[in-house]
């Protein structure tokens, strides 16, 4: 048994370095989530609402990078790590399911799914390497205890009314995020070894490049169908030329220059497991919420294009943006350990345009942040020139 569950584990034989179908096929479960999660965000967006997605984007995160962490270490063309996928996907489809009402009467039905799908897949990889590889085993023991840890909030969260579900959730995500910062530190084990896992940074890397495509692929389907809805007027349509190009300017920033970079440093490292967790664990969680956070942005911008702007749609009009440069910033730091000046400028910029709030439309403060990103992506694409001694 030893024999057939080593098996399981990935090599570096090029067809299991990059991205699996079974690892695509999963990915499209997240579609519907994001969905989910962006229309109930654009359909009540008040503090209290904005706070509750904001946990809620940290738990899908939290399901998806640690499921794509399992699968870099793990053989997806083996038939049990694809079942173990594939009961991953029907989980996901569930939580997507209850996460509208997750602060509501889903809350138990969120959270046994969510605890079901950490505890469940860190155990599967806890089988798969006993008898296998002791150090990487004694990493997923220590795992699943933090999963166990966290699990018990999450089920007494479900319990309560709103303000205790919002503060032992908070709490909950707390310990997981906590977790590989602390190296899984448990009484009477004490921390994983660094550099434990054989992670393959150049798979991590393009997972995570795969779901900022998904993402930027749901804000282009929630402004299509926005568009459908509310092209009724010029100003739509100029909104929505504007919100597309926003998405297509987020995706030159992170594909252009900063994707590759960070797929050559997270491979060629020396310590590759504390590479991927800044880099992709960590770094790109501010990416993936700007994206979601500007696509609720454009519902706004489409829907009441000429109505006067307020705090409230300008926090996801600009936030968003300001959110994906910041996320950015932080992965191409980590990787040439040089400040992107283009983005500097451009969070600056960002945070100029919030003057004009009270002074004008939502179509213009839309118009506005996609501007400031075309900048970034233009400024940043003219410095890198060969040739160019100018800062990026």
């Amino acid at each position: 048994m030893p024999g057939e569950r080593g098996n399981w584990l990935r090599t570096e034989e090029p067809d299991q370095t990059s991205a699996s179908f079974p690892e695509l096929f999963f990915d499209l479960v997240f579609v519907f989530a994001l969905v989910q999660l962006s229309h109930t965000l654009a359909s009540d967006f008040g503090p209290t609402a904005a706070f509750e997605s904001a946990l809620l984007v940290l738990a899908i995160w939290w399901v998806w990078i640690n499921t794509t962490w399992v699968t870099n270490l793990l053989h997806t063309g083996k038939e049990a790590v694809r079942l173990m996928l594939f009961c991953m996907m029907f989980g996901g489809v569930l939580l997507a399911l209850a996460l509208p009402e997750a602060f509501g009467e889903h809350g138990l039905m969120f959270a046994l799914i969510y605890c079901a799908m950490q505890v469940g897949r860190s155990l599967f990889t806890l089988y798969a390497y006993r008898g296998v590889d002791d150090a990487s085993f004694m990493t997923f023991v220590r795992i699943t205890l933090w999963s166990l840890a966290s699990s018990v909030f999450w089920l007494a969260g479900a319990m309560m009314e709103l303000e205790g579900r919002l503060a032992l959730w908070s709490l909950a995500l707390v310990i997981d995020y906590a977790s590989p910062a602390l190296r899984y530190a448990v009484p009477g084990l004490g921390k994983s070894p660094p550099e434990t896992l054989d992670v393959s940074g150049e798979h991590m890397a393009e997972r995570c490049a795969l779901f900022v495509i998904i993402c930027l692929g749901e804000t282009i389907l929630t402004t299509g169908k926005n568009a459908a809805d509310h092209m009724n007027s010029n100003t739509t349509f100029a909104v929505f030329c504007a919100a597309f190009l926003s998405t297509g300017f987020m995706w030159w920033i992170y594909f252009h220059h900063g994707q590759e970079d960070a797929a050559d440093k997270a491979e060629n490292t020396s310590q590759p497991e504390s590479v991927a967790h800044n880099l992709f664990t960590y770094g790109h969680l501010p990416i993936i919420a700007g994206i979601i956070l500007t696509a609720v942005g454009e519902d706004f911008s489409l829907s009441h294009a000429q109505e006067d702007s307020s705090l409230k749609n300008a926090l996801a009009m600009i936030g968003g943006p300001v959110l994906f440069l910041a996320g950015n910033v932080w992965v191409k730091m980590a990787v040439a350990h040089k400040i992107p000046v283009s983005h500097l400028a451009g969070l600056v910029l960002l945070a100029a345009t919030a003057v004009l709030v009270p002074f004008t439309s939502n179509y213009v403060i839309q118009i506005t942040a996609t501007a400031v990103l075309f900048v970034v992506a233009l400024w940043e694409y003219w410095a890198l020139q060969p040739g160019k001694d100018a800062a990026a």
